[in-house]
């Protein structure tokens, strides 16, 4: 991660949620956006900050931010995902991982002492005004729902 610096414009995108809706950054303009990446549906890890999102979701909405996870998953695995744990925020399938690349979520990764290419754990909070406000590199997903709550409540009304 490196790419994203705060204050900087955030990289516009389109991705079919997980009922195949289009849903664009453009959609939220004039508010926060809370895009949380994660590598899959339905791993332990990923369910585990999914689960903190949807914990903290309802603190989020009244401080006036839209969550949105990205992961690479289909939008049918999506749907299963959020079915499964009652996630009410829209999942986001980067099939091809362009959007990843394009918030630095998308790079080398190591797992058993070998390297490979993968989707990084991380969140980027993106202001009403459509700029970088906050990113978290690498995320531990125990909690982080909580953890973006907390920032947002310093840093909003």
């Amino acid at each position: 991660m490196g790419t994203l610096e705060p204050g900087t414009p955030a990289p516009p995108f389109t991705l079919p949620d997980q009922d195949g809706k289009p849903v664009s950054l453009a959609d939220f303009a004039g508010r926060w956006v809370v895009l949380y990446f994660y590598p899959k549906d339905d791993t332990p890890g990923c369910t585990k900050e999914a689960c903190s999102f949807r914990d903290s979701h309802g603190a989020l909405q009244a401080k006036g931010a839209v969550v949105l996870g990205v992961s690479g998953d289909s939008a049918a695995s999506h749907r299963k995902f959020a079915d499964k744990y009652g996630l009410p925020f829209r999942l986001l399938a980067d099939t091809d991982h362009e959007v990843a690349r394009a918030y630095g979520a998308w790079g080398t990764k190591r797992m058993y002492g070998k390297e490979y290419e993968g989707l990084i754990r991380s969140t980027v909070v993106i202001d009403p005004e459509g700029k970088v406000a906050k990113v978290w590199p690498k995320v531990k997903p125990e909690g982080h729902g909580g953890e973006v709550l907390a920032w947002l409540e310093a840093h909003t009304e």
